[in-house]
């Protein structure tokens, strides 16, 4: 996997181009889990990678979801739902016998929702295809995960995916551990295809001590997976008392933006399509980091991983001008 070159890096003046075709928005994918997160009183559409492909396309990039869904009324419905809220769903394959994706979801703790992920579902099965192959050579942004790793064809799928990926393409791995669905391999080999990386506090000690790090100290800790993965920057998430933001020569320490939460289902995952976003306009690393923090507290202060916010967003990005 190549490296994102230099005139593309994190922090840089020079936004990376909006796509192959001038006067689009850059394409912004959200390669791997697509599904239903269940609550005690409804179900809504979710799915990490989804939702940064959701939350990019209401920030103005044409987010694409590549997934798998089950050939069933749960998939139809989920497909229906990105199609209404303008996503192409064309790279979403279709399973004819593993069902859609469901997680159950307690949020009875609102800001620290816990998730029971269930197994051998359509997104476990992932496929390489002509069609992704096409569309990685068109992408702005990538962003992927450690979950939909679980399974070895799907890891497969999504590694080859990202080797397909232009060589200006802004890799973002999104550590997002969940249940016991992660390892030490899966994530070195994550870190090694990866230009960004965004993962919370929490996650800061879990990999401490998985990749036998020298120091779980956040800037330590960022500065250990730049040197050893070529990583050029590190975000860590740290709820309401904002974000650090590491890069090769800055450390950008963002306070947190105080709301009320209704859940924080998806929270992250608007922070991580914010930043996204921000790299792809070439913004400073602080602006970067302010932008994402109050989209992450917007979402979190709604139901759901998916609400629609286009002109809450439209109003935060003419605030940033």
């Amino acid at each position: 996997m190549n490296k994102i070159s230099e005139n593309h890096l994190v922090n840089s003046v020079n936004p990376v181009q909006p796509s192959d075709r001038p006067g689009q928005p850059p394409i912004v994918v959200g390669l791997g889990e697509l599904l239903w997160d269940r609550f005690d009183d409804s179900r809504r559409p979710g799915g990490a990678p989804a939702n940064v492909a959701f939350q990019a396309g209401q920030l103005g990039c044409q987010g694409v979801v590549c997934s798998r869904v089950g050939q069933d009324a749960l998939g139809d419905e989920l497909l229906a739902f990105l199609a209404s809220q303008g996503l192409d769903t064309q790279w979403v394959q279709r399973d004819p016998d593993h069902p859609t994706g469901t997680v159950t979801v307690d949020t009875s703790r609102a800001d620290h929702p816990e998730y029971t992920i269930h197994e051998n579902v359509a997104w476990d099965f992932l496929e390489s295809s002509d069609e992704w192959e096409h569309l990685m050579a068109r992408a702005a942004a990538v962003c992927f995960g450690t979950l939909a790793q679980r399974s070895n064809g799907s890891r497969e799928a999504i590694h080859r995916a990202l080797r397909l990926a232009d060589k200006t393409c802004l890799i973002v791995y999104d550590v997002n551990l969940r249940q016991q669905w992660f390892d030490r391999v899966t994530v070195e080999r994550s870190l090694a295809a990866s230009q960004a990386v965004k993962l919370n506090d929490h996650e800061v000690l879990v990999l401490a001590e998985l990749l036998e790090t020298e120091s779980a100290e956040p800037v330590r800790f960022a500065r250990s997976l730049q040197q050893r993965f070529a990583v050029n920057a590190v975000c860590i998430t740290r709820a309401e008392r904002g974000c650090l933001v590491i890069s090769a020569d800055e450390v950008i320490d963002s306070p947190g933006v105080a709301i009320e939460v209704a859940d924080a289902v998806g929270a992250g995952d608007a922070f991580t399509a914010a930043w996204i976003f921000g790299q792809l306009r070439g913004w400073p690393l602080a602006r970067q980091a302010v932008f994402a923090n109050r989209v992450g507290a917007l979402v979190a202060s709604r139901s759901g991983a998916m609400p629609v916010l286009k002109e809450e967003f439209a109003q935060l990005m003419a605030e940033e001008q």
